[in-house]
């Protein structure tokens, strides 16, 4: 028998024994063993639940029993659980999470202390709830050079930016909504800001290049300033507007950046709606793959975390790509004033003729979106640097700007 235990008895964590549950035959195919849920550990307790038995408020309990072979973080946060992550891993022991935020944070500790112990650290619910491609990468991708992530990462904005598109809605009502139907926190910063999608990118471009970047070096935008307008300029474009967590990766350097991005009705990701995630991988051999699927929720997330525990206790973990990160050197990540945009940008003005030649003047060649509102001069500009584009929009030139939107980067 395989004993595990379960930190943090919340929206996951209770999902985790749901999971074990119902898939209990496939899992003893799978790791010729029966996977049993010896303890829980919360501040609170179950009563009414049929592993109240189980529930314990010590750490030493679980790191102390040598049955355990397996714990499931699924606390959130920082302190706590990193110490409990730690301590469970220096009794021998490995661990699965689904918390993106330690992983991005603390996981160059983690791994290195999983390494010395000889155990596994494997975090495929941290990002993309119950997507496997973490688990893709460190297999399928395995042979290959991942030179550019793009992603929409986070359930919440992508139901919002979705409301406001179909519906007409403001962002402001959109996520009214959310929250109204449990997408959205009471707090919902850490979506619409873009630090949950932050964290997510930052995972998934250690996967790729073992290299684990600062938060503060990873630009993030709040998506809280895309309004109708924006919807409806994205429409007439061709597209539509996506929060997406992006990475741009050459050599020995890296790129990283959220922010709210017009995104062409021909990429895969312009039809990916409500609280779905995807994420598109490019490479020189594989070129576009594109995993899709619940990005949030009770059971995708605990069915990602009892697949690790099943890669875990199968041995299969061992077989796959290591994760042996480094914290990434200064000068790693480049400064996202670097970085090459057009811009979908929309100023609002009574010589709009005028306008718009003043814009081709700055930007050189323009594109005039048609179907504009009366009063408002719409156009995308041409390929240019960031900082060039932030001096350019910076001064009195564009008086009267509205809204400016970066076109996805190929």
């Amino acid at each position: 028998m395989i004993h595990i235990a379960i930190l943090g008895f919340g929206v996951v964590g209770g999902g985790i024994t749901e999971v074990l549950e119902q898939n209990k035959t496939a899992l003893q195919r799978m790791v010729h063993d029966e996977i049993h849920v010896k303890y829980i550990l919360d501040r609170l307790e179950f009563p009414d639940s049929p592993y109240a038995d189980r529930v314990v408020h010590d750490m030493s309990v679980i790191a102390n029993d040598p049955q355990v072979s397996i714990v499931c973080e699924t606390m959130g946060g920082v302190g706590a659980a990193f110490d409990f992550t730690m301590q469970a891993i220096q009794s021998g022991k490995s661990v699965v999470t689904s918390n993106k935020e330690l992983v991005a944070k603390r996981g160059v500790e983690i791994l290195e202390a999983a390494k010395e112990m000889g155990v596994s650290y494997l975090c495929e619910a941290s990002v993309g709830g119950g997507i496997p491609q973490i688990r893709g990468m460190r297999t399928s991708l395995a042979g290959d050079t991942i030179t550019a992530i793009d992603g929409i990462m986070n359930g919440t904005t992508n139901y919002i930016l979705t409301r406001m598109r179909k519906d007409g809605a403001t962002f402001e009502a959109a996520l009214a909504e959310a929250q109204t139907l449990g997408y959205a926190e009471a707090d919902p910063s850490a979506d619409v800001d873009g630090l949950d999608a932050q964290r997510k990118i930052m995972i998934l471009t250690a996967i790729a290049t073992n290299m684990l970047a600062d938060e503060k070096d990873v630009y993030t935008e709040t998506m809280t300033k895309v309004t109708p307008a924006d919807m409806d300029a994205a429409a007439r474009w061709g597209g539509t507007v996506k929060l997406l967590g992006s990475a741009r990766i050459s050599g020995e350097h890296a790129s990283l950046y959220v922010c709210p991005v017009f995104v062409p009705g021909t990429s895969p990701l312009a039809n990916i709606d409500d609280v779905y995630n995807g994420i598109r991988f490019v490479s020189p051999v594989t070129a576009d793959v594109m995993y899709y699927g619940r990005g949030a929720g009770r059971l995708p997330t605990a069915g990602a975390v009892v697949a690790d525990v099943a890669a875990a206790a199968s041995g299969l973990a061992d077989r796959e790509l290591p994760m042996e990160w480094e914290a990434a050197p200064a000068g790693y990540v480049l400064p996202f004033s670097e970085n090459v945009f057009s811009y979908y940008v929309r100023v609002k003005t009574d010589t709009v003729r005028e306008m718009l030649e003043r814009a081709s003047l700055v930007f050189g060649e323009i594109q005039a979106l048609p179907g504009s509102p009366v009063g408002y001069a719409e156009f995308i500009t041409p390929p240019t640097v960031e900082a060039e584009a932030a001096r350019a929009f910076a001064g009195n030139t564009f008086a009267g700007l509205e809204s400016r939107i970066r076109i996805m980067a190929t």
